[in-house]
């Protein structure tokens, strides 16, 4: 299992609010977090900062020995737990939040978990798939038929989400669980690429290989050049 992420402010904010990290475990899997946080140019940062810490924290040092789906879910728990009491407690902090997406892929499937728009994507045989579904108001339209994919890509509304860890004190999360082949690619982002780059330009850069690294920074640059308003962020995993 290799593994390789990437953070940028993007071309227009000031700071960037969003925080990511992996680890290779001893059994060689791999575990890996993608947060966007939200509230404010302080809180955002905090938010995110906050539950990628909490959510790595929790998972490599569980209370007990729990299976895989149980010991994300209870990650992601503390971590929400952490950002509500902060949002809760500190003046500074209110109204604060943030996105989560977490992978821990294994040789042969990657169970994943998503809050917010933050998604998963797996990519094999010259193919991509969205994992997660977002919680998102034009997510919803989309589902009722009321927005067709391309129109939600650019609609005014597309960065209000329905859903966000830290927001209420008990966590909702997704859970899902991807088969995984040797060759195979998981790509966990914010929205800041998502939404500059369609799932087709997503695959293209990806599929046309070159290494981990050199497929981050060239869905990286594909971003900055569209001018790219929000943060950017990328975690490429390989099987």
């Amino acid at each position: 299992m290799n593994v390789w992420g990437i953070t940028d402010r993007g071309v227009i904010r000031e700071q960037n609010q969003d925080a990511f990290a992996h680890r290779v475990l001893e059994d060689g899997r791999v575990l890996a977090v993608v947060c966007d946080g939200m509230g404010g140019a302080r809180a955002g940062n905090v938010a995110s900062t906050m539950a990628v810490e909490r959510f790595l924290e929790s998972f490599l040092h569980p209370e007990d020995a729990a299976e895989d789906r149980e010991r994300l879910e209870q990650a992601a728990v503390q971590a929400n737990r952490a950002v509500y009491h902060r949002a809760s407690t500190d003046a500074d902090c209110t109204g604060m939040g943030t996105t989560l997406v977490a992978v821990l892929a294994g040789e042969w499937e990657a169970a994943v978990l998503n809050e917010g728009d933050s998604r998963a994507y797996h990519i094999a045989r010259g193919q991509i798939r969205r994992i997660t579904r977002d919680h998102s108001l034009v997510e919803d339209l989309v589902q009722r038929g009321e927005l067709t994919r391309e129109q939600a890509r650019v609609h005014p509304h597309r960065n209000l989400i329905t859903r966000a860890l830290g927001s209420e004190p008990e966590l909702r999360a997704d859970y899902f669980r991807q088969p995984l082949e040797p060759g195979d690619v998981l790509l966990l982002c914010s929205d800041g690429l998502s939404n500059m780059l369609t799932d087709q330009e997503l695959l293209e850069v990806i599929a046309q290989g070159g290494g981990l690294e050199s497929c981050g920074r060239q869905l990286l640059e594909r971003a900055l050049e569209r001018g790219a308003p929000d943060n950017v962020t990328a975690v490429l995993i390989q099987r």
